[in-house]
This record gives structure tokens, C-alpha cells and sequence, in this order.
């Protein structure tokens, strides 16, 4: 039996691709669109969206064994008032997260970080196998939550799984 490895850059490419059709989606709405609340999420397209890139930037530190510092934060919502200003923020993260995936390792190595969200103030245990995990279905759990949201406008966002956009057709 031959060994295989999982090649996590790609699946991190595979997130690339799809948010690029979903930021598609969303540049066609009008701009008050982006801001709109919503009962769910993080509260807005906006917020949801910024949440994932601020949350992607603190998984790619923890997996290159720094801390996440919220102080120097590139993604608030006060620095990316719109869509154009958080693609340009987030296309600067997106080759420093790609190469952290592809550099992984061994999944089963340590890491411990300080909590901002679950537990603020304490520190959690994990792998890295598992925070580039959390990494992936992070963003793709609040990808559905904007999905829902552009249907509220009217936008039939679908069809963003993976085989759809990274397998070849044969016939």
C-alpha cells in the first residue's frame, strides 16, 4: 500500500477560488448592500467577511508559531470601510497562509495560543493539523451565512463546492 499525502495548500486554493465568486456576488449588489444587517453571522456581509479574513491572519500566525496580535490588526472594519479595500487586505494574507499550509509538517505537532474569542484570557491546546483544519471549515461555515445573505438580495449564490470549482470534467 503507498502512502499519500493531503496536499492543504490546495484545499486552501480551493477557498481562494470561491471566495473570489463570492466577492463576484457581492460587487454586483449595490453598496449599501454590503453593510445591511442581518439576525445572523457576524451581523452584516461586511462583518462576516472581515471576521473571516481577521480570523485567517490569527490560524496562519498560530501555524507559523507566532501569536496573534490584535493590536496590529489589518482587518477592522474601520480600515476596510468596503469590498475593494478587504479583497486588496486579504490578497496580502493569502500568499503568507498558502505557505504556511504547504509547510505544515507534522499535523500532529503542538500548539498552544491564547484564546479571543472562546475563551478570552485562556490559552488552548491543539495541533497543527487542527488549527489549519479550523482554518478551512472556518471560513467555509461563514461563507454559507453569507450565501444565505445574498439570497436575501435576490443573488442565487450556489454551487461553490469543491469538485464544482477543482475537479476536471471528463465527459
Amino acid at each position: 500500500m503507498s502512502e499519500s499525502t493531503v496536499d492543504l495548500a490546495e484545499y486552501f486554493d480551493y477557498l481562494c477560488l470561491a471566495r473570489e465568486r463570492l466577492f463576484a456576488w457581492i460587487a454586483g449588489l449595490p453598496a449599501e448592500a454590503y453593510a445591511r444587517a442581518f439576525p445572523f453571522g457576524r451581523g452584516s456581509i461586511r462583518a462576516t467577511l472581515i471576521h473571516v479574513a481577521d480570523a485567517q491572519r490569527g490560524y496562519t500566525s498560530r501555524l507559523e508559531g507566532s501569536e496573534y496580535s490584535a493590536a496590529e490588526n489589518p482587518f477592522t472594519a474601520e480600515r476596510l470601510p468596503d469590498l475593494g479595500s478587504l479583497k486588496d487586505a486579504w490578497s496580502t494574507l493569502n500568499p503568507l497562509t498558502r505557505r504556511a499550509m504547504a509547510a505544515l509538517g507534522n499535523g500532529s505537532r503542538e500548539i498552544l495560543y491564547a484564546s479571543r474569542v472562546l475563551s478570552p484570557g485562556k490559552r488552548l491546546r491543539g495541533t497543527a493539523g487542527g488549527v489549519a483544519s479550523q482554518l478551512l471549515f472556518h471560513e467555509v461555515h461563514h461563507r454559507a451565512q453569507v450565501m444565505t445573505m445574498l439570497r436575501h438580495f435576490g443573488v442565487a449564490a450556489e454551487n461553490l463546492d469543491y469538485n464544482n470549482l477543482m475537479f476536471d470534467r471528463v465527459d
